[in-house]
Protein backbone atom coordinates (compact mmCIF):
# COMPACT_ATOMS: atom_id res chain seq x y z
CA UNK A 1 0.00 0.00 0.00
CA UNK A 2 1.09 3.46 -1.20
CA UNK A 3 2.46 5.85 1.67
CA UNK A 4 -0.43 8.45 0.19
CA UNK A 5 -2.75 5.80 0.75
CA UNK A 6 -1.93 4.95 4.25
CA UNK A 7 -1.72 8.16 5.47
CA UNK A 8 -5.05 8.91 4.43
CA UNK A 9 -6.60 5.53 6.00
CA UNK A 10 -4.64 6.64 8.87
CA UNK A 11 -6.40 9.99 8.95
CA UNK A 12 -9.70 8.18 8.83
CA UNK A 13 -9.32 5.66 11.52
CA UNK A 14 -7.64 8.67 13.98
CA UNK A 15 -10.07 11.62 13.54
CA UNK A 16 -12.96 11.22 15.26
CA UNK A 17 -11.72 8.98 18.36
CA UNK A 18 -9.05 11.70 18.83
CA UNK A 19 -11.77 14.18 18.20
CA UNK A 20 -13.89 12.32 20.94
CA UNK A 21 -10.87 13.70 23.70
CA UNK A 22 -10.99 16.85 22.80
CA UNK A 23 -7.77 16.53 20.62
CA UNK A 24 -7.60 17.74 16.47
CA UNK A 25 -5.09 15.83 13.85
CA UNK A 26 -2.71 18.64 13.15
CA UNK A 27 -0.24 16.13 10.68
CA UNK A 28 0.03 13.04 10.24
CA UNK A 29 3.76 11.25 8.65
CA UNK A 30 4.33 7.96 7.37
CA UNK A 31 7.77 6.89 6.15
CA UNK A 32 9.97 4.05 6.14
CA UNK A 33 12.69 3.66 8.59
CA UNK A 34 14.63 0.61 7.13
CA UNK A 35 12.36 -2.13 8.29
CA UNK A 36 9.63 -0.74 10.06
CA UNK A 37 7.86 2.45 9.50
CA UNK A 38 7.66 5.42 11.04
CA UNK A 39 3.91 7.21 12.24
CA UNK A 40 4.33 10.53 13.39
CA UNK A 41 0.62 12.41 14.74
CA UNK A 42 0.93 15.65 15.77
CA UNK A 43 -2.03 16.80 17.99
CA UNK A 44 -3.63 19.93 19.35
CA UNK A 45 -6.40 21.56 21.07
CA UNK A 46 -7.70 24.75 22.84
CA UNK A 47 -5.57 26.04 26.09
CA UNK A 48 -2.76 23.35 24.47
CA UNK A 49 -1.83 20.19 24.89
CA UNK A 50 -0.41 18.45 27.78
CA UNK A 51 1.91 15.57 28.38
CA UNK A 52 -0.91 13.54 29.96
CA UNK A 53 -3.03 14.55 26.75
CA UNK A 54 0.16 13.02 24.87
CA UNK A 55 0.31 9.82 26.66
CA UNK A 56 -3.58 9.37 26.36
CA UNK A 57 -3.43 10.04 22.52
CA UNK A 58 -0.68 7.97 22.57
CA UNK A 59 -2.66 4.84 23.63
CA UNK A 60 -5.68 5.56 21.99
CA UNK A 61 -3.58 5.56 18.44
CA UNK A 62 -1.74 2.50 19.60
CA UNK A 63 -4.77 0.89 20.24
CA UNK A 64 -6.26 1.55 17.28
CA UNK A 65 -3.61 0.83 14.77
CA UNK A 66 -3.00 -2.41 16.71
CA UNK A 67 -6.56 -3.58 16.19
CA UNK A 68 -6.79 -2.52 12.84
CA UNK A 69 -5.43 -3.70 9.85
CA UNK A 70 -4.43 0.20 8.78
CA UNK A 71 -0.82 -0.87 8.99
CA UNK A 72 -0.92 -4.08 7.31
CA UNK A 73 1.78 -6.85 9.11
CA UNK A 74 4.79 -4.53 8.78
CA UNK A 75 5.79 -3.16 12.07
CA UNK A 76 5.67 0.63 13.09
CA UNK A 77 7.07 2.98 15.33
CA UNK A 78 5.22 5.38 16.81
CA UNK A 79 5.06 8.81 18.03
CA UNK A 80 2.76 11.27 18.76
CA UNK A 81 3.65 15.41 19.55
CA UNK A 82 1.91 18.10 19.71
CA UNK A 83 1.58 20.64 16.68
CA UNK A 84 4.76 22.63 18.04
CA UNK A 85 5.42 26.31 17.19
CA UNK A 86 7.05 25.91 13.59
CA UNK A 87 4.19 24.78 11.86
CA UNK A 88 2.16 27.20 9.45
CA UNK A 89 -0.80 28.68 10.79
CA UNK A 90 -3.13 27.30 8.11
CA UNK A 91 -6.95 26.93 9.64
CA UNK A 92 -9.07 29.35 11.45
CA UNK A 93 -8.02 27.59 14.90
CA UNK A 94 -4.30 28.00 14.70
CA UNK A 95 -4.88 31.61 14.63
CA UNK A 96 -7.80 31.10 17.50
CA UNK A 97 -5.15 28.86 19.92
CA UNK A 98 -2.49 31.72 18.91
CA UNK A 99 -4.22 34.67 20.15
CA UNK A 100 -1.67 36.76 22.13
CA UNK A 101 1.06 34.94 20.44
CA UNK A 102 3.29 37.36 17.75
CA UNK A 103 2.98 35.93 14.17
CA UNK A 104 4.84 37.21 11.02
CA UNK A 105 2.71 36.77 7.94
CA UNK A 106 4.05 36.83 4.76
CA UNK A 107 1.09 38.34 1.71
CA UNK A 108 0.49 37.19 -1.18
CA UNK A 109 0.47 39.29 -4.28
CA UNK A 110 1.55 42.31 -1.93
CA UNK A 111 4.03 45.44 -2.84
CA UNK A 112 7.02 43.93 -2.25
CA UNK A 113 7.89 46.19 0.75
CA UNK A 114 4.47 45.17 2.63
CA UNK A 115 4.72 42.12 1.94
CA UNK A 116 5.27 40.78 5.38
CA UNK A 117 3.93 42.16 8.44
CA UNK A 118 4.86 41.14 12.20
CA UNK A 119 1.98 41.27 14.62
CA UNK A 120 0.36 40.04 17.35
CA UNK A 121 -2.98 38.22 17.17
CA UNK A 122 -5.69 39.97 18.95
CA UNK A 123 -8.76 38.02 17.81
CA UNK A 124 -9.94 36.07 14.81
CA UNK A 125 -12.80 34.35 13.35
CA UNK A 126 -13.06 31.94 9.99
CA UNK A 127 -12.21 34.32 7.54
CA UNK A 128 -9.49 36.73 9.04
CA UNK A 129 -7.05 37.42 12.10
CA UNK A 130 -7.13 41.09 13.77
CA UNK A 131 -3.71 41.77 14.89
CA UNK A 132 -1.78 44.70 16.85
CA UNK A 133 0.81 45.69 14.54
CA UNK A 134 3.13 48.38 16.22
CA UNK A 135 0.09 49.91 18.61
CA UNK A 136 -2.50 49.60 14.91
CA UNK A 137 -5.16 46.97 14.90
CA UNK A 138 -5.11 45.40 10.79
CA UNK A 139 -6.86 43.24 9.62
CA UNK A 140 -5.73 39.91 7.58
CA UNK A 141 -7.96 37.56 5.87
CA UNK A 142 -6.78 34.03 5.27
CA UNK A 143 -7.09 34.24 1.30
CA UNK A 144 -4.57 36.62 1.66
CA UNK A 145 -1.61 34.99 3.84
CA UNK A 146 0.87 33.09 2.22
CA UNK A 147 2.66 31.77 5.25
CA UNK A 148 2.28 32.84 9.09
CA UNK A 149 4.30 31.20 11.55
CA UNK A 150 4.28 31.86 14.81
CA UNK A 151 7.37 34.08 16.16
CA UNK A 152 9.57 32.68 19.70
CA UNK A 153 9.72 35.19 22.13
CA UNK A 154 12.00 35.01 24.66
CA UNK A 155 10.72 38.02 26.99
CA UNK A 156 7.13 37.73 25.84
CA UNK A 157 4.71 40.42 26.64
CA UNK A 158 2.71 39.25 29.77
CA UNK A 159 -1.00 38.12 28.92
CA UNK A 160 -2.54 41.47 30.34
CA UNK A 161 -0.65 43.36 28.52
CA UNK A 162 -2.24 43.26 25.11
CA UNK A 163 -6.46 43.86 24.77
CA UNK A 164 -8.44 42.68 22.05
CA UNK A 165 -11.01 45.93 22.44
Amino acid sequence: MSTDRTRDLLSEALTAPLAATGLDVEALEVSQAGRRRMVRVAVDKDGGVTLDDIAEATRAVSRILDSSDVMGEQPYTLEVTSRGTDRPLTLPRHWRRNRGRLVKVSLVDAPRESSSLTGRVVDSDEERAVLDVDGERTEVAYDAVAKAVVQIEFNRKEAGAWTST
